[in-house]
């Protein structure tokens, strides 16, 4: 009975070997089927890649010479912007140069005018001290001769008012005597009417 069991027990594990080689061979064959879509899924990509490289290569081409045709036209421009430049500060130099020269020549002539207006004023300032300082001793003059007109007129009528007081003096006396006669006449023409001079 032993050993039937250990025949058994042989060729079951016979067959289980035999089942497993062939889940690994099926196992092996799927995953190369799987490496090769892999495989060719990697080479249309690297294919998509090359061909999109390629297109930029050309795009980046032509945009490279599209570049360098636009720098050969920025140097050209810029080779006629600065020539354009060179001729138009050669032009302001010799303008501002003009300019310069006139206006030196105008600033001499307004130093020389300068001058004369100063020896001018000069002249004017001494001839107005002149005239100033004749004009003081004009004045000075005359107010001397005022002065002494003054003292001439306030001693005339000094003189004046001295003798018309002395002649006032010399007639009060008649004068007062004349107005107490006046006076007396007419109270005694105011009786003659019947009137007091006193109530008057």
């Amino acid at each position: 009975m032993p050993p039937k069991t250990k025949e058994k027990g042989v060729k079951a594990g016979s067959q289980k070997k035999k089942k497993n080689a062939g889940v690994e061979a099926e196992s092996m064959h799927r995953l190369a089927v799987l490496e090769k879509e892999l495989l060719q899924d990697h080479l249309a990509l690297w294919r998509d890649e090359a061909r999109r490289a390629k297109a930029s290569e050309n795009q980046l081409k032509q945009r490279l010479q599209g570049l360098e045709a636009e720098l050969e036209g920025a140097r050209s421009e810029g080779k006629a912007i600065y020539a354009e430049m060179s001729r138009q500060c050669r032009a302001l130099q010799e303008e501002m140069e003009t300019r310069s020269r006139r206006l030196e020549e105008e600033v001499r002539g307004l130093r020389e005018q300068l001058e004369m207006c100063q020896k001018e004023a000069e002249a004017a300032r001494r001839e107005a001290e002149e005239v100033l300082g004749e004009r003081d001793q004009t004045l000075a003059q005359l107010r001397a001769h005022v002065a002494d007109m003054e003292a001439k007129y306030e001693e005339i009528l000094h003189g004046s008012l001295d003798g018309l007081l002395a002649k006032l003096r010399a007639v009060k006396p008649q004068w007062d005597k004349d107005v107490l006669r006046l006076h007396a006449r007419h109270k005694e023409q105011l009786r003659q009417f019947g009137l007091n001079p006193l109530d008057l």
